[in-house]
């Protein structure tokens, strides 16, 4: 799953390598076929496990090579050519018309209904990968070379700005941070050209071709254009039905974002609306003053904390954790599974392996903030594909026909806590524990509250972007005409340049991720919905014991077996709609400010009646890395979660000395 879109934002256990899976692991899943089959199963599970092992394998081999490229790590086993290869492999093995056929034939002899249910699965799954075109499946293998040459060139390009005369290197993510918090415009104008470079650079290492590539592939196929192919894999609906929704959202803000840009030059002055100062004026000096409630080395034991009180289990998963930023590392977080949670034939469980990044600096202004924050989103993918309950792991995998959507509502919601008066009352604590104060937080809401339309503008601009750049006609393709569209689109959809430019966006570039960003603003749709659904049935969000069992049990058991359209209208009552989402959008910041005020007074009150923090529960193991490096693991503290958290504390600080904190 692609990394969360308004912050940085997955790792296996090791044997040999960092990214190599344990022994034991690794070779479970080449053991014979006759080992994982009993005597006596019908002629369908043979078939279903069948499929599942050679699955898993699969899958296993091109994740392991994912991580490896994407961390940088420094084995020669981990190589482009050879990711190429596993997924090549991978995508093969998901497009055999030969399976489909064999799994239709079993549909239509007398199976059980967990039968039926996983052979539908495997007929939908096959459906979005078989190829009936050889010309589709040669520009297939045409992409995905193109864009693991892109990839390479792209981890590998020098990036950073030119500051008081001296070019300091920097990753996006890096620069995008110093522009929210650096006083002087001079390098926040510095660092917003670096991220330009981003565009020039993919454009002329081979984007342009793999656009073109890619829609000639989809337009053989059938479909109007990659955009509409994508979107019609993951979600079941095609581009134009996609975008009646998101053009009714865009219609709906539109008056709401004038307003706010309006405001934003009224107050601040109209250098304020230029997309390097934009971030700053908003909340620059609010971000500096949070900056102590959220130190870097807590993030993990407050994360945990969270979740544990919210009743959220992992069910024996095992995750590995790359959370800081350092050269050829990939640009943006994510949380992958090269071991997809399901049950055997035998019924016995296997837990998920998680591999989880995010590109942290720890000296920058507002990392603890973000670093919290993209924890929570990625540690939400990682709940919910540790608790998919189905009997295939092709239920728990994290491509179509998984919907972006259904993936990105379970992390989005648990990384809205982060804003919550409640939450913060109770983990946004300094290293001597203080609270974050409520003064502080009404600041925030204050500052921050008119301008929230403006984080939906810029989520809506990538989809209508890749949607304007699929339909270009082919000889019109070129790395000018590209750039001039994302400048023309940003101008349309947000008012102006936007301080990420849209060709900085990793997305675009990886085959997984691209045609992906809708799914963002669906999820955040349902984000509002859901919360806005247990509010009402509970009252109260933070540390309720109820949220983790309701999304365990309403949005996580079922996997991708049932459309996220649905389960969103079962859970809440209603079907999808913007109108939870523009509500709050629309809320007079006296009437936000007096909720939060109620919500922080009530959590303060819980917090000081409260028995003292004891051990954290997750039924995780986890393991802290640095690349090839490991800096904490629980099993070297039998399980012990708040000792491992204090060793990753004590190798940050050591690290990165409190003292060197960067502007």
């Amino acid at each position: 799953v692609a990394g969360i879109p308004h912050a940085a934002g997955g790792v296996p256990l090791v044997h040999a390598h960092l990214g190599a899976p344990p022994a034991g692991q690794r070779r479970r899943d080449v053991l014979p076929r006759e080992a994982a089959l009993s005597p006596g199963m019908s002629a369908a599970t043979e078939f279903i496990e069948k499929i599942n092992t050679e699955y898993e394998l699969l899958h296993r081999a091109f994740e392991y090579q994912f991580w490896g490229t994407k961390m940088a790590l420094s084995s020669e086993e981990w190589s482009v050519p050879e990711l190429t290869r596993t997924k090549a492999e991978m995508e093969s093995f998901l497009a055999s018309k030969e399976k489909l056929e064999q799994t239709r034939a079993l549909l239509v002899t007398d199976v059980t209904d967990d039968e039926r249910k996983t052979l539908k699965m495997f007929e939908r799954t096959f459906g979005c990968y078989i190829m009936e075109s050889p010309v589709a499946l040669t520009l297939r293998e045409e992409c995905m070379k193109i864009e693991g040459a892109l990839e390479d060139a792209r981890n590998k390009m020098t990036l950073g700005a030119t500051i008081g005369g001296e070019f300091v290197e920097l990753s996006s993510v890096g620069l995008r941070a110093k522009m929210r918090v650096a006083p002087e415009e001079a390098t926040r104008r510095a660092c917003y050209d670096g991220v330009r470079t981003i565009g020039d650079f993919v454009t002329a290492n081979g984007f342009v071709e793999l656009v073109k590539a890619r829609n000639a592939m989809a337009k053989s196929l059938g479909y109007v254009d990659y955009y509409d192919y994508k979107v019609t894999q993951a979600e079941g609906f095609g581009k134009a039905a996609l975008f009646d929704i998101l053009d009714t959202l865009e219609t709906g803000t539109r008056p709401l974002m004038v307003a706010a840009r309006a405001r934003l030059c009224a107050e601040k002055g109209e250098a304020a609306l230029e997309p390097w100062n934009s971030a700053f004026m908003m909340a620059g000096s609010i971000t500096r003053q949070l900056d102590p409630y959220f130190p870097f080395e807590k993030a993990i034991e407050q994360w945990g904390r969270s979740f544990a009180a919210l009743g959220i289990s992992y069910e024996g998963a095992s995750m590995s954790l790359d959370l800081l930023d350092r050269k050829g590392k990939y640009s943006n977080g994510f949380c992958h599974w090269p071991q997809p949670a399901w049950l055997r034939a035998d019924g016995s469980w296997q837990p998920t392996v998680t591999h989880f990044t995010s590109l942290a600096d720890p000296s920058a202004v507002g990392s603890g903030h973000t670093a919290l924050t993209t924890l929570m989103h990625e540690a939400g993918h990682a709940a919910h594909f540790a608790n998919i309950r189905q009997r295939s792991p092709l239920f728990s995998q994290e491509r179509a026909p998984t919907s972006v959507a259904y993936a990105e509502l379970q992390s989005m919601f648990l990384d809205s806590l982060v804003g919550d008066a409640a939450w913060r009352c109770k983990y946004a604590l300094s290293r001597a524990g203080e609270a974050l104060p409520f003064k502080l937080h009404e600041e925030d809401v204050r500052a921050k509250h008119p301008y929230e339309v403006l984080t939906l503008r810029g989520m809506l601009a990538v989809p209508y972007f890749e949607k304007a750049l699929y339909e270009m006609a082919e000889e019109e393709l070129t790395a000018e005409k590209i750039i001039a569209l994302a400048d023309r689109i940003e101008a349309e959809i947000q008012g102006g340049k936007g301080g990420r430019p849209l060709l900085s966006v990793p997305h675009l570039l990886s085959d997984e991720a691209s045609c992906y960003y809708h799914g963002y603003v669906l999820a955040e749709m349902a984000v509002h919905q859901t919360r806005a659904y247990l509010m009402a049935r509970d009252g109260v969000l933070v540390d309720n014991p109820k949220v983790g069992p309701t999304l365990r049990d309403a949005y996580w058991r079922p996997g991708n077996s049932e459309a996220f359209l649905g389960l969103v209208e079962k859970l809440t009552g209603a079907p999808l709609s913007g109108d939870a989402w523009v509500a709050m959008l629309q809320q007079d910041v006296e009437e936000l400010v007096a909720e939060e005020r109620a919500a922080y007074a009530a959590a303060a009150k819980a917090k000081a009646g409260a028995p003292t923090a004891g051990a954290v529960e997750l039924d995780m193991r986890i393991r802290i890395v640095d690349g090839d490096a490991v800096i904490a693991d629980t099993e070297a503290h039998a399980g012990d979660f708040l000792a491992t958290c204090a060793q990753f504390e004590a190798f940050v600080s050591a690290r990165f000395p409190r003292g060197a904190v960067a502007a």
